[in-house]
């Protein structure tokens, strides 16, 4: 089996003295892990930081063997990111984050290209947050786990007939609106309006959609699986939304 790509450096483990199995989210073959050949090496390792797009060969015996990849760099992300302690942590916070969710063999294109964009504008850090909820919103409906946000779930009415959907449901993953919700409302996470292209995000907004994408990646995708959000967001979210 032979197969070429382009793909998103995920992760680079040791494997012996010098070599490393590399985890390669690529855009028509998803998260794909392969042997990579001196992939601790002083040529190799800068290639392998998580970030880096790369065109990646794969070479595998049989369908489902761990293959060998042979890489060559196309676009060099993380030595621009390492420059900056901000700009590394959002980059870690995705790399990792895809990580630890994506199944290996499966294919997301409109995902993979939404990263690579997200990852172009890291240099944007005063708007990084805001695309970052959007991003996460992306990833859940991706992977089947998308919340509804256009309606109340409560009453069915929608927010294009004026529905005033003000929370969503910790359980459900849908809109509520503000006399439906509102009995429950410690229950409740709120809806950042921004994310129903109802006025310009706040700070509190930006944390308010963090922690409301970061409810469901945990419980719908993380915890099933016995894993928890990456240590890399939570520092992010703090260093970025330390001013509000």
């Amino acid at each position: 089996m032979e197969w070429t790509d382009r793909g998103l450096i995920l992760a680079n483990r040791a494997h012996g003295e010098n070599h490393s199995v590399a985890t390669i989210f690529t855009a028509q073959h998803g998260a794909a892990s392969g042997f990579v050949h001196g992939g601790q090496g002083k040529t190799k390792g800068p290639l392998l930081q998580a970030g880096n797009e790369v065109e990646a060969t794969c070479r595998a015996r049989t369908d489902g063997a761990l293959g060998h990849f042979a890489l060559e760099l196309m676009t060099p992300r993380a030595a621009g990111a390492m420059a900056d302690r901000q700009s590394l942590l959002a980059l870690t916070t995705v790399t990792d984050l895809l990580y630890t969710v994506l199944p290996e063999g499966q294919a997301y294109l409109p995902l993979y290209e939404a990263t690579a964009a997200l990852l172009d504008h890291l240099e944007a850090q005063p708007i990084w947050p805001i695309l970052l909820v959007k991003w996460e919103l992306g990833l859940l409906e991706a992977l089947g786990f998308g919340l509804t946000l256009d309606r109340c779930v409560a009453t069915g009415r929608a927010l294009e007939d004026g529905a005033a959907l003000t929370f969503v449901s910790p359980k459900s993953g849908g809109a509520v609106s503000y006399e439906a919700g509102l009995p429950y409302k410690e229950k409740m996470l709120p809806l950042p309006p921004f994310l129903i292209d109802q006025g310009e995000p706040t700070h509190q907004d930006v944390r308010a959609g963090l922690k409301l994408t970061g409810h469901f990646l945990s419980e719908r995708l993380l915890a099933p699986a016995g894993k928890e959000l990456p240590e890399a967001r939570e520092r992010y979210i703090a260093r970025a939304l330390r001013q509000g």
